[in-house]
């Protein structure tokens, strides 16, 4: 994948990666490991944070929310906050495009706040919005 410079990390592909998922587990990590490789930054939300960390709580799994929290220090992945101007933002993508989820309205706002140019997602619906190329994992072509 070319033409990108800041990613921002939707939930799907971390839980792909951390829960090594059986179909996107190993690609999500090629990705990763690309991205990371060509100095890229990668960029998430406190609500990748929470949707990824409900099972865990769930199930009583500390591994896995620690897990989370090594991933994202080690590979210096800041965990953006949802404030006024992200809920504005978040708001308007809403109203302009009416099949979109609220927390994934937030996530894609999160991502255009944080100046993302590329937004890895597995959810073939967001790479219908305009302001910001998103890619699925399944799409995702890896460089030979």
């Amino acid at each position: 994948m070319t033409g990108y410079n800041k990613v921002f990390l939707d939930t799907t592909p971390l839980i792909y990666f951390l829960d090594s998922d059986i179909n996107f587990g190993e690609k999500t990590k090629l990705i990763l490991e690309e991205v990371i490789s060509e100095g890229k930054e990668i960029f998430t939300s406190a609500i990748t944070c929470m949707e990824y960390m409900v099972y865990p709580y769930r199930t009583g799994n500390q591994d896995k929310i620690d897990a989370f929290f090594e991933f994202t220090g080690d590979c210096g992945i800041p965990i953006k906050a949802v404030d006024v101007e992200i809920a504005r933002v978040a708001a308007a993508i809403r109203a302009e495009y009416k099949d979109f989820k609220a927390m994934d309205s937030i996530q894609l706002a999160v991502a255009l706040q944080s100046g993302c140019d590329l937004f890895l997602t597995n959810d073939n619906q967001l790479r219908q919005f305009k302001q910001l190329r998103c890619v699925t994992v399944e799409e995702w072509e890896l460089k030979e």
